[in-house]
């Protein structure tokens, strides 16, 4: 607790640059495509619309980014971490069940906004190469640089991490200066800090303003980041996040005005029309020395940034499956920095999604149309997790309920203008983002009901038959140390099918039975342990409190907690055979898993099966019981257990002769 406090009241210059290269690689790298979309490529510039998108993208910058997110929602941390599954398990302690919803929409969303983020900004700065090579194809170098930076996530970004900070130190300085340089020519640019422009272009005629109160739709890619910038505040801290924030957004606003300054210098005219292969004012405003360099820098800030957007993939996951909200699957720890992992399915299911959207879009222009509407409903979800925050805080009725009332309003109009692009591919994103949703919503669900039907039994009901089977030379020995992962939460409970497995399915003869337990935590991140003696050198119980970031590796825990043990003279873990005994060997594990099967016998709703036979189906496509967590298989057992859910009425047979 301590820890994550001082990371959050202090701020260093390392912590400073660390949030430059981690960070802002999202929100950073929006100069490159938002002012093209607002204008567009064949609309006619005029000074009200280029006004009105600039006085949009300051207003929602300052807002949305800098008083929801830097200033509100960065309190909102959960033992130092942020993230929508951070707050759920914040606010999941009102006990409020439908809670559970925005927090599945919201994560499923910000997943799927994933997939979109490194093919839109590697590809907007690819395409620069088009100024001095007007007919290349960028389609495969764009796919070229996303299949390289897939394929090192497996070795860890530790060393590519200690460029990230200088890069994007360089990066927001070039965007300050080639804003600067514009602005210095047409100073009236800056009256657009005046809402009214905003609102002016909002409510202009169809001829100044093409796309109406749709532009909202483009203006909203300025913020896109935002929610990404929360999730990461763990690594960085909170007063580092707010002090580099002002420079960021300073370099930031002085691009899209220097952006807003040349394109009304060229009022009139089309970007196509303006004679360039690549027709972009993130490019126009550099001179033409400064191309090259510039199309460099600016693929590099677009890789950082979708290195940043895929390490917070990876942690979502992570926290997802800690949460019943995803199958288990295998995670990797390539490097000793705490939260850094590599989980390699999700990492080939998201090249996979980004070459799709690169092949089938082909431009960044074309992408425009897709990105946006799956964030902004993640945005939504984040709003009404914050206000149950907010209540859970007791603060003040009349702060909290126009607070979120504004951020409800302002988030419902950028959804309103975002649905536009469903036609236009914002089904892309929606489709994937229903697909998560209802895997996360199956997968819980189908959970709940698994454990609703799991039946409880009293172990001291049963102690005296353990005794007594351990000393019962007339079965064999099964093991000397036999384990049994439970999920049953009081230490005086276990399952029905744990008693049936050791004295029914071929009765299990063991010196000593333990029985461990996982509760996973609201918070982050704590590893401990609870010891339990229900039978002294006979039945042990070990509950293992882990933090829903924290790594469940069962496997080396026990082994760690049977040496303290042993070290504290709480046990004897040596054979009990004579001979070994003598030798002082130690004696060998046994782990029992079970694993349930849907009975034929259940008799289901149709929504009941459809659940269900979907649960089962990803169970078979997920990583086994003994994988998940952390087994050496050559010492684990699975053993099959029915799962009867609604089991029909008693049939009355009638015996006849």
């Amino acid at each position: 607790m301590s820890a994550s406090k001082d990371l959050h009241s202090k701020w260093t210059i390392g912590g400073l640059l660390v949030s430059l290269g981690i960070i802002y690689g999202d929100i950073g790298t929006s100069p490159l495509y938002v002012m093209k979309a607002i204008v567009g490529l064949d609309n006619p510039i005029n000074s009200d619309l280029v006004l009105g998108g600039i006085s949009l993208v300051f207003w929602t910058l300052t807002l949305q980014t800098t008083l929801k997110y830097v200033i509100l929602t960065l309190n909102a941390d959960n033992h130092g971490e942020g993230g929508i599954f951070a707050l759920y398990a914040l606010v999941k302690r009102t006990k409020i069940k439908w809670l559970i919803v925005p927090a599945i929409i919201g994560g499923s969303a910000l997943l799927a906004d994933g997939i979109i983020t490194p093919p839109i900004s590697v590809s907007s700065a690819v395409e620069g190469v088009k100024n001095f090579y007007p007919t290349i194809n960028t389609v495969p170098i764009v796919i070229a640089i996303l299949c390289v930076l897939f394929t090192i996530q497996q070795f860890g970004t530790s060393l590519v991490g200690r460029f990230f900070s200088p890069v994007m130190m360089i990066w927001f300085g070039m965007l300050a200066t080639l804003g600067v340089i514009q602005i210095s020519d047409n100073w009236g640019v800056l009256k657009a800090i005046n809402p009214y422009y905003a609102y002016h272009i909002l409510v202009a005629p169809e001829g100044i303003n093409p796309e109406g109160f749709f532009v909202l739709g483009f203006v909203f890619l300025c913020t896109t980041g935002a929610e990404a910038l929360y999730s990461d505040m763990g690594h960085c801290g909170r007063k580092n996040i707010r002090i580099s924030w002002m420079f960021v957004k300073s370099a930031l606003l002085l691009n899209y005005f220097g952006q807003a300054a040349f394109l009304i210098d060229h009022e009139g005219s089309t970007l196509r029309s303006l004679g360039t292969s690549n027709p972009n004012p993130f490019y126009m405003i550099m001179p033409d020395w400064f191309q090259p360099i510039g199309v460099v820098i600016a693929t590099l800030a677009a890789v950082i940034a979708s290195q940043a957007l895929i390490s917070g993939s990876f942690t979502l996951i992570n926290e997802a499956m800690r949460l019943n909200f995803w199958p288990k699957v295998r995670i990797k720890y390539p490097t000793d920095l705490k939260g850094q992992l590599y989980i390699p399915s999700i990492n080939w299911l998201l090249l996979f999604g980004c070459i799709g959207i690169v092949l089938y879009f082909e431009e960044s222009s074309a992408m425009e149309h897709a990105y946006g509407l799956a964030i902004v409903l993640c945005m939504i979800m984040t709003t009404v997790l914050l206000n149950y925050y907010l209540i859970m805080k007791r603060v003040a009725w009349y702060i909290y309920v126009p607070l979120i009332t504004l951020y409800l309003v302002i988030e419902g109009s950028f959804l309103a203008a975002n649905v536009v692009k469903f036609a236009e591919g914002g089904f892309v994103t929606l489709i994937i983002a229903i697909v998560l949703i209802a895997i996360m919503s199956i997968w819980f669900r189908a959970k709940k009901i698994s454990k609703n039907y799991t039946k409880m039994v009293q172990i001291g009901d049963y102690s005296q038959m353990l005794r007594e089977l351990s000393v019962d030379l007339s079965i064999p020995k099964y093991a000397t140390h036999l384990v049994y992962l439970t999920n049953a939460s009081r230490v005086d409970e276990i399952e029905e099918k744990v008693v049936y497995s050791i004295f029914e399915k071929r009765p299990k003869r063991a010196d000593m039975y333990w029985f461990l337990h996982v509760n996973i935590l609201n918070e982050p991140y704590k590893t401990e342990y609870k010891v339990t003696h229900i039978l002294r050198d006979d039945v042990i119980r070990i509950d293992f409190n882990l933090g829903f970031r924290e790594p469940t590796k069962i496997n080396i825990m026990f082994k760690e907690v049977v040496k303290n043990m042993v070290a504290n003279g709480e046990v004897d873990i040596r054979s009990r055979y004579e001979s070994l005994n003598r030798n002082n060997i130690i004696g060998d594990f046994k782990f029992v898993l079970s694993e349930k099967f849907l009975s034929n016998d259940s008799d289901l709703l149709w929504y009941e099966k459809l659940i269900m036979n979907s649960y089962f189906f990803l169970k078979k496509l997920s990583l086994s019981e003994e994988g998940g967590f952390g087994l050496d298989s050559s010492s684990v057992k699975v053993e099959k257990f029915p799962l009867v859910l609604h089991p029909p009425e008693k049939i009355c047979m009638k015996r006849i002769d």
